[in-house]
């Protein structure tokens, strides 16, 4: 599993496995929060299918090649700016799914509950939390190396997904114990109780993640990497007598957007494109990050309002 890619794709598959043994065993059980299980996983995987056709273009419009040409010539800006607006929708689809299974849970407890076959949810409670957090692990350990903004979402929905069965494996090993007790009647609601309980503890997991999301899309200018470039900037203006720059910076999603603007004085003596090349190259080698997944624009000018 060395790329983005085909990590996706094995969480794809496991969590269309999952979400269809969930459903299933829901509705031989009774219990409605391993249907909403099953169904929070198959809004899972079809937002890691978005993500992964996101992830594949990002990958084909940033390689060299003949291969490029076509998507370089419809989308010259690159697909960047799709990634944000990705992880943003699938965190409001996760929190939206958690709102309305906690309404349906609030629901039923003021309804008088539901029963259910314990010893079916137990298994599938059993089954599934092992493949949720092996499934979390492996994905935490790939993206050591891809550091990858989907992967670490994906990873946090499955933890998320093995949070909410586990507290399911709880509540139904207690309910199973207590039948033929004199607290038997609480068994009917075990499940509305502790899906209550999950979706409460589920609901803000995804904010940090739309609220990044929501600052990419606006093109918020990340702090951190304003005050590199500033920095950059001031050393080679003082360095090389420049009168001033201008910069622009600009997160969007995995893609990092920085255009440099730098007034040179008038009346300079002329250079040649090669020197100001090699200054461009000493400016790009300072600011670092050099990938393709950086897209830097610099500019010499002698007019401010070119920069402006």
């Amino acid at each position: 599993m060395t790329t983005e890619q085909n990590v996706l794709r094995v969480s794809i598959a496991v969590t269309f496995a999952l979400a269809g043994l969930g459903i299933l065993f829901g509705l031989l059980s009774g219990s409605a929060s391993i249907v909403f299980d099953g169904i929070y996983s198959l809004t899972d995987a079809s937002m890691t299918m978005l993500a992964l056709l996101v992830a594949n273009l990002i990958a084909r419009s940033t390689a060299a090649g003949p291969a490029n040409g076509k998507l370089a010539e419809r989308f010259t800006m690159g697909f960047w700016h799709l990634e944000p607006m990705v992880l943003g929708l699938n965190g409001m689809l996760l929190m939206g799914a958690a709102i309305y299974a906690l309404i349906n849970a609030i629901g039923s407890l003021m309804t008088g509950g539901r029963l259910l076959a314990f010893d079916q949810a137990i298994i599938y409670a059993a089954v599934t939390v092992v493949a949720e957090i092996a499934m979390a692990i492996f994905e935490i350990r790939a993206n050591r190396k891809l550091n990858s903004g989907f992967l670490a979402l994906d990873a946090k929905a499955w933890l998320m997904s093995a949070a909410l069965t586990a507290a399911l494996l709880i509540a139904f090993l207690f309910g199973y114990a207590i039948q033929g007790t004199p607290i038997a009647w609480i068994s009917p609601y075990i499940d509305p109780l502790v899906l209550t309980v999950v979706c409460l503890a589920m609901i803000p997991m995804p904010i940090n993640t739309i609220r990044q999301a929501l600052a990419d899309v606006l093109l918020v200018t990340p702090a951190d990497l304003k005050h590199h470039v500033d920095e950059v900037a001031q050393q080679i203006v003082a360095r090389y007598g420049f009168l001033s720059y201008r910069a622009y910076v600009a997160r969007v999603g995995r893609g990092r957007q920085i255009e440099l603007y730098f007034i040179v004085p008038t009346g300079w003596p002329a250079k040649r494109l090669e020197e100001w090349d090699k200054l461009s190259d000493e400016i790009s080698e300072l600011i670092g990050g050099d990938s393709p997944d950086r897209w830097l624009t610099i500019v010499f000018t002698t007019d401010p309002e070119w920069a402006d």
